[in-house]
């Protein structure tokens, strides 16, 4: 057997900890912690995983066992890291790594850089202008979604996300979404503001976790489902808090 049993749980718990934390579904979690595993020769190895954290155990009563458990905090999803593990699990099944060759590999993973600022900056903005046409927007009022959510995402960046909590990350989000386009639609710039509000808050939903939660809850894993879903409607509650909040304001002043 190649490495120790030891190394190989920390392997596959690291492999796992990537794939959470970046954002994979709990069965992905548990099937490749398996994999990994079970090809290094451990037979009698047992994970539980939560949306938060991995439990995993080696051993049987006529073995030495071994546990572990790691916290992951929820957090966002970083996509091209998910399909780098499950990529490495199918290398490591078909014999292509060693134990330590594999870990070396999982630190390269965990060291894959993110989208830039300035591609996530210009992501948000086709996004906003995009949903915006898709919700009925004309070309105005796609422009006028383009440009607040370009502006959003740089609240985002630099303002709300190194030094706002998630509920308050999201209810300032909301409102600054839409606060800029109420001034791009007294400005004329677009026509409808509904629909540019609709399309420039469209970068704050957490549509992957939303999905995800759906797929574990549908895998039976109801728990980490159950949690993610809340995580994910409270987002969606602190947006809508945001946009309801400028609303009001809007309206007191008119008045």
């Amino acid at each position: 057997m190649e490495g120790t049993e030891r190394e190989i749980m920390e392997t596959a718990m690291e492999a796992g900890h990537i794939l959470l934390e970046n954002g994979a579904e709990i069965f992905r979690v548990e099937e490749t912690i398996d994999r990994i595993c079970r090809h290094y020769g451990v037979e009698s190895s047992n994970a539980f995983v939560l949306s938060n954290g991995i439990f995993v155990t080696l051993g049987s009563v006529r073995e030495e066992t071994f546990a572990k458990v790691q916290h992951i905090p929820v957090s966002g999803s970083h996509l091209n890291r998910v399909a780098a593990v499950n990529q490495l699990s199918r290398e490591i099944e078909e014999g292509r790594y060693t134990i330590r060759e594999a870990q070396r590999q999982l630190e390269e993973i965990r060291r894959m850089p993110g989208k830039t600022k300035r591609m996530q900056i210009l992501g948000s903005g086709v996004g906003s202008g995009a949903f915006c046409y898709l919700y009925g927007g004309n070309l105005r009022d796609c422009s006028a979604a383009f440009l607040a959510g370009l502006l959003l995402y740089v609240f985002v960046l630099y303002v709300s996300g190194p030094h706002l909590k998630k509920m308050m990350s999201g209810i300032a989000g909301g409102a600054v979404a839409t606060a800029i386009c109420m001034v791009l639609y007294e400005l004329g710039v677009g026509q409808s503001l509904d629909k540019m509000i609709i399309g420039s808050i469209i970068p704050l939903v957490p549509g992957v976790a939303f999905t995800n939660a759906i797929r574990d809850i549908a895998d039976e894993n109801y728990i980490a489902g159950s949690v993610r879903m809340l995580d994910a409607l409270l987002v969606f509650f602190c947006i809508a808090m945001g946009v309801g909040l400028v609303y009001t304001v809007r309206q007191r002043m008119m008045w």
